[in-house]
């Protein structure tokens, strides 16, 4: 009898109950054992508890350790921080995995297969940000510090190079943007060369790559790239930048990895407007939950979903509006159960 596993739910804003329905009927279908604590942040943290990160919310992915949330809103000038960065900071989420893999054949660019690890903790992110008046102007001049440490590099480089060993990764690439930058993504890139040196090599083929060149080459020539590894802010423009080759948020997931809690999510935004029409893709979410079941070693059930979602797409045709069929929510979610039971 396989162990029942513990985990916090947040269906989300906007369409977020719809695709964490949605996936709950392809988890389910699976046997997947998870018992399910839900809970309520962002936009509904707020209406139910004044807070988008209600402390009940926070309790239970202490005592889990593991959560699948829907995607948050942060109510707009208003004074509030990010749900999703709270998070991150709250559990120490230090690695942002993002794989991108192509589905649906015959896009702009095909047969893509990368995975983008960014550094989630540290960098300009940190938010140390002050304004320094000038006569009569209170924001006349803007300054931002970004603080990379050597231990926060080692540790997410150290999760990327074994993740990259684990699942048969070739190449790994490190971006960053040294040649100006020399120490706040020099340090970045300096542990990382030493790290491959001392215990890596041989087991992958290490690069390197300045950002702006990345980002041209990958448009030019993704195949070029199998793993790219980086600081925070060139993580969360390239995440965004290779999903797109793939056909969009609406097809890319994400984990948030830390020493003591993990967090997997659809990246894309919480689409009010179409919350509540049953047009929702729920693909991120379900590739999410893919990730993890392989999170909680149980591999077997997460390529039956993947298969399970490729199947439905490209065999049974069934498409949501954004991918060009008329399937609803639900049509889909039908279609992709009855492919996982049979």
């Amino acid at each position: 009898m396989t162990t029942r596993i513990q985990a916090t739910l947040i269906p989300g804003d906007g369409i977020g109950p719809e695709i964490v329905d949605a996936t709950l009927a392809a988890l389910n279908a699976l046997g997947a054992p998870f018992e399910w604590d839900r809970q309520i942040a962002g936009l509904g943290g707020v209406q139910a508890c004044g807070d988008p990160l209600p402390a009940a919310t926070l309790d239970s992915i202490r005592r889990t350790r593991l959560a699948l949330k829907g995607p948050l809103e942060t109510p707009s000038g208003s004074g509030y921080r990010s749900s999703n960065v709270r998070l991150r900071e709250e559990f120490q989420l230090y690695a942002n995995l993002r794989p991108a893999r192509t589905i649906i054949p015959g896009g702009r660019f095909d047969n893509i297969d990368l995975v983008v690890v960014r550094e989630n903790l540290e960098g300009l992110y940190i938010g140390h940000e002050h304004y320094v008046k000038i006569d009569d102007d209170p924001h006349a001049v803007a300054m931002a510090t970004g603080i990379n440490t050597r231990a926060g590099s080692l540790r997410l480089l150290e999760y990327a190079f074994q993740h990259a060993v684990v699942t048969g990764r070739k190449k790994v690439t490190i971006v960053h943007k040294a040649n100006i930058m020399k120490a706040l993504t020099g340090i970045f890139l300096e542990t990382g060369l030493k790290l491959y040196e001392d215990k890596y090599k041989g087991k992958f083929e290490l690069d390197t790559v300045i950002i702006d060149a990345c980002a041209m080459k990958l448009v030019l020539n993704p195949w070029q790239f199998d793993m790219l590894v980086t600081t925070n802010l060139f993580g969360d423009i390239l995440s965004d930048l290779v999903a797109g080759l793939v056909g969009g948020l609406g097809m890319a997931p994400g984990a948030n990895i830390g020493a003591d809690a993990a967090i997997f999510e659809a990246v894309h935004g919480s689409a009010p407007d179409i919350a509540g029409k049953g047009i929702a893709n729920p693909i991120a979410l379900m590739l999410a939950a893919a990730m993890m079941l392989d999170h909680c070693k149980l591999p077997d059930m997460a390529t039956r979903l993947r298969t399970a979602i490729d199947e439905t797409l490209n065999l049974d045709k069934v498409r949501t509006g954004d991918l060009g069929g008329k399937a609803g929510t639900a049509e889909f979610t039908k279609a992709l159960v009855s492919r996982i039971r049979n």
